[in-house]
């Protein structure tokens, strides 16, 4: 179903040492390879020699990777920290690249705080320590030596998802919520598929040159790219409702009709993104279930859906 996005998933790097990839951007990548986070966490420094830093996604909390960040910077001044969002492959680093450098970090807030689901602190794979020191919301600026980023809200993977502009090189990094590699996990509750295909939407209206995600190579056609992906949850959409129809009506059995060719260690995954749909479906009256849905719940068809 993902045949028609464009991935592209060649990388050349080499684990813990810095990249300059552009003028401006250097990438260091951590290991930390996995089903997702592709080779690994890409943390990026932005910054001209002899200049003030800045540095996105400093990463999971591993002493070689937080090593080679030093390394990497040695010499120079780091002046703010910037997290996309707070996955414990993105932020945890930060915490002691901060010790070390004494730079502020900057992002929208903890984890699930653009949920603000009592819940919410304990979800899997949230950082629920990370409390940035400077709170952004969308179109605030970050301007440092020689750089200025506008910051871009983009909920979906998570309430909490930020990109950041980089008007210098028209270039966004847009962390997890557009990636060449692969499409984005929407894990409810803090992650909505609504407010993922708007942030989507919304990028459409830019006009950015290039995306650098955190994981896996740039892309350099983001319009296409992110058209793919609002295609491709489309017809997600489509499949699940066309396995509702034919009397799948539990999550577990619509994942098997509809990843059938995917490993089944990451069918739970998958499942959270067709919760994550059907959250969006019930919420349109498109599809109907008895309470709360889950992935405990049965699914029918709702009267815009029959």
């Amino acid at each position: 179903m993902a045949d028609g996005i464009p991935f592209v998933r060649k990388l050349d790097f080499e684990y813990g040492k810095p990249d300059r990839v552009t003028p401006l951007i250097r990438r260091v990548v951590a290991r930390n390879p996995s089903s997702f986070t592709f080779y690994g966490t890409g943390t990026y420094i932005i910054g001209a020699p002899g200049r003030d830093l800045a540095v996105i996604d400093p990463g999971p909390l591993h002493d070689d990777h937080v090593e080679a960040l030093l390394a990497a910077v040695e010499g120079e001044t780091v002046s703010h920290i910037l997290i996309t969002h707070t996955h414990i492959d993105h932020s945890p680093a930060a915490a002691p690249f901060k010790a070390a450098t004494g730079a502020p970090t900057y992002g929208y807030g903890p984890h699930g705080s653009g949920k603000h689901l009592p819940h919410m602190r304990f979800m899997e794979g949230g950082d629920h320590d990370f409390e940035p020191d400077h709170v952004l919301r969308h179109g605030d600026v970050i301007a440092g030596d020689g750089w200025t980023f506008d910051a871009v809200h983009t909920p979906g993977h998570t309430s909490n998802h930020i990109c950041f502009a980089l008007r210098e090189e028209t270039a966004l990094f847009s962390g997890d919520h557009v990636m060449g590699w692969s499409t984005s996990v929407i894990s409810p509750p803090d992650g909505d598929m609504k407010d993922y295909l708007d942030a989507l939407e919304h990028l459409l209206t830019r006009d950015d040159a290039i995306y650098w995600p955190t994981h896996g190579p740039p892309i350099t056609d983001p319009k296409t790219h992110v058209r793919a992906l609002i295609t491709h949850r489309q017809e997600r959409e489509a499949a699940i409702l066309g396995a509702i129809a034919e009397g799948l009506d539990r999550i577990p059995d619509i994942v098997d009709k509809l990843y059938h060719d995917v490993p089944r260690n990451l069918h739970p995954a998958a499942g959270h993104s067709v919760l994550a749909h059907l959250i969006d479906l019930v919420g349109r009256g498109t599809v109907a279930c008895d309470g709360e849905p889950s992935v405990d719940t049965s699914f029918v068809l709702g009267a815009s859906g029959a």
